[in-house]
């Protein structure tokens, strides 16, 4: 056996420590990793956990405006239906007083002034039997300026029914 200089036998011990304490790095090193991956899974579950109540959120507050849109267009139409509903009826109506006022079914008059000279044109005062006059003098109008009087009046009454559609969508909106 060859005697190894005491030199080169603490050298061995010290490289044999070295190894030793370097292993032991490790192992802590180790153990320090595993600890900071567990928090990194930790936080990272707790921020997908975060996302998910976020997107519930954000999906519930969707649907919620989706909703009152739709009960929005739903007032509207119903709103839009009564609108067309009013003119057809007004529509109608002004049809039928024209077509009273063509075949000379119904005679449009107006009151006149007592102190007017015109009292030549004048209607009779007496009630008739198709109804009651109030005894105040009346001068009939020509069917073509009474045809003219309605036609301005459906006019009017399709501004008024515009009007009031107008109205209720704003309120509508405004709600």
């Amino acid at each position: 056996m060859s005697v190894i200089p005491l030199s080169w036998r603490v050298a061995g011990i010290i490289v044999l420590l070295a190894v030793l304490a370097g292993g032991s790095a490790t192992l802590a090193w180790r153990f320090q990793d595993g600890r900071y991956g567990r928090q990194l899974a930790e936080q990272a579950r707790a921020h997908t956990e975060q996302l998910n109540q976020l997107t519930l959120a954000a999906a519930a507050q969707l649907q919620a405006e989706q909703d009152k849109r739709l009960a929005l267009e739903q007032r509207l139409t119903l709103s839009e239906q009564n609108h067309y509903r009013v003119l057809s009826d007004a529509e109608r109506d002004q049809g039928r007083l024209r077509d009273r006022l063509a075949t000379a079914d119904v005679r449009l008059s107006v009151l006149l002034d007592a102190n007017t000279a015109a009292s030549d044109c004048a209607v009779s005062a007496t009630a008739g039997a198709g109804g009651v006059d109030h005894g105040a003098p009346r001068a009939r109008l020509d069917s073509a300026h009474a045809q003219r009087i309605i036609a301005i009046t459906d006019s009017g009454d399709r501004a008024l029914i515009a009007l009031q559609a107008c109205q209720a969508y704003i309120r509508a909106l405004g709600r």
